[in-house]
C-alpha cells in the first residue's frame, strides 16, 4: 500500500484517494476549436511512462482537494507531493 503526503492533511492511505492521470498533460483552451485528432491525441492517445513521473491525486476520502505526486511508475516510490496549484521546479 501507498502512503501519500497531502499537502493540506498530512500523511494518508492511498485507499483515501483516486489517481487523475498525468499532471503534465495540457487540456486544450476553452472556446477554441480544436480538430478532432487535437481532441483525441489529449483524451487517448497518451504515453505509459516508466519511471519518476508527475500525476495528479484526488483526495476524495478527505480533504477533496486535487494535489500532484512526483512519484516512480515503477517503483511507486513517492518522492514529493504539492498543491496542484503549486508550480513543481
Amino acid at each position: 500500500m501507498l502512503y501519500i503526503n497531502c499537502p493540506h492533511c498530512g500523511m494518508r492511505s492511498q485507499n483515501e484517494f483516486s489517481y487523475g492521470g498525468d499532471a503534465s498533460v495540457k487540456r486544450p483552451l476553452l472556446n477554441k476549436e480544436v480538430s478532432d485528432q487535437e481532441w483525441d491525441d489529449f483524451v487517448y492517445n497518451r504515453k505509459s511512462l516508466r519511471g519518476k513521473h508527475l500525476e495528479l491525486w484526488h483526495h476524495i476520502s478527505g480533504c477533496r482537494q486535487w494535489i500532484k505526486v512526483e512519484r516512480d511508475t515503477s517503483t511507486h516510490e513517492i518522492f514529493r507531493t504539492f498543491k496542484a496549484d503549486e508550480e513543481v521546479v
